[in-house]
């Protein structure tokens, strides 16, 4: 098996646990101050509205589009171009809702006739999502996390301990927290795919942790003496799985990089949640879970 790490490698992580616990205080802040300032940008599944896809057979810019939807009052509409360049590919994302995906293609259309003549677009998918619906997706969207989370802390409390739940909960929200940030400071659009990486990263962030707890949990078992020292074994139990937890990362992380460059615009939002988490997830279960349960432990010793 390939090593990183060699074996008996060990590197006193819990020396410099106040500069992680810094670290992760200040980027969780500044995660934090950006939704509060600045929120989320909602896709239609949550704020509803509608989504156009359309391919033109000669080459066309966003402006143009801009002009000939003018009419429909949709002359502020984020229009995108997807794929490459030559594919003359747009999406076209506007609030304007009709009751129906045929009588809304079929105006859209008509508009799009006119300044680029019949035949020379294809409107290649229409996807609308009214208000009330909207609101209701988004209601259960957050809650899925929220149930997430509570599950996750009587898991891991009926495993190991309250504190090494407490532990884990901490450090799987520090990484949801500074994904969601890093979406709303980049201004990318929240939506069900996302909502959807973020509980694979939550699975994702807590099995790190978990591998990491069982072998706290079985070298603290080891000790002979009682008054053995709790920061000593944590980092010799992280040093013990960090070639483990850097090989998961790495495999995950090129799967994911992967999917982001080849899995085309519907697979972003999952891609870069993924991405950002991966690399959060392997640095919260090696020096934020731990460094949770070490302050909650008294005087830096257990006797679990």
């Amino acid at each position: 098996m390939l090593e990183f790490i060699k074996p008996g490698t060990y590197i006193d992580f819990m020396k410099y646990k106040w500069y992680f616990i810094g670290f992760s205080l200040i980027t969780s802040l500044i995660a934090i101050g950006s939704i509060a300032v600045q929120g989320f940008s909602y896709g239609i599944d949550f704020a509803g509205g509608s989504v156009i896809q359309v391919q033109f057979k000669n080459p066309t810019t966003a402006d143009d589009i801009r002009k000939a939807l003018k009419p429909m009052g949709m002359q502020d509409e984020r229009i995108q171009s997807v794929g490459a360049v030559s594919d003359n590919d747009f999406l076209i994302r506007t609030s304007q809702t009709e009751d129906t995906n045929k009588g809304f293609g079929g105006k859209f259309s008509s508009e799009l006739e006119k300044s680029f003549g019949k035949g020379n677009f294809e409107i290649r998918r229409i996807e609308m999502v009214g208000g009330a619906v909207s609101k209701d997706i988004k209601t259960k969207g957050f809650l899925s996390l929220i149930w997430a989370a509570i599950g996750i802390l009587i898991y891991v409390w009926w495993r190991f301990e309250f504190k090494f739940s407490v532990g884990a909960i901490v450090a799987t929200l520090h990484d949801v927290i500074i994904v969601l940030g890093m979406f709303s400071i980049l201004r990318r659009e929240m939506d069900l795919t996302v909502v959807a990486a973020l509980l694979t990263l939550i699975g994702y962030s807590l099995n790190d942790t978990v591998v990491v707890f069982d072998r706290i949990r079985e070298n603290i078992k080891k000790q002979q003496s009682p008054n053995y020292d709790l920061a000593h074994v944590m980092s010799m139990s992280i040093s013990q799985t960090l070639s483990r937890t850097i090989l998961t990362a790495l495999t995950v992380f090129l799967v994911v990089i992967a999917l982001f460059f080849l899995g085309g615009e519907v697979m972003h939002g999952f891609a870069m949640v993924m991405l950002i988490g991966v690399i959060i997830g392997c640095y919260s279960s090696i020096f934020v879970a731990s460094t949770i349960v070490l302050f909650m432990s008294k005087s830096g010793k257990s006797s679990s």
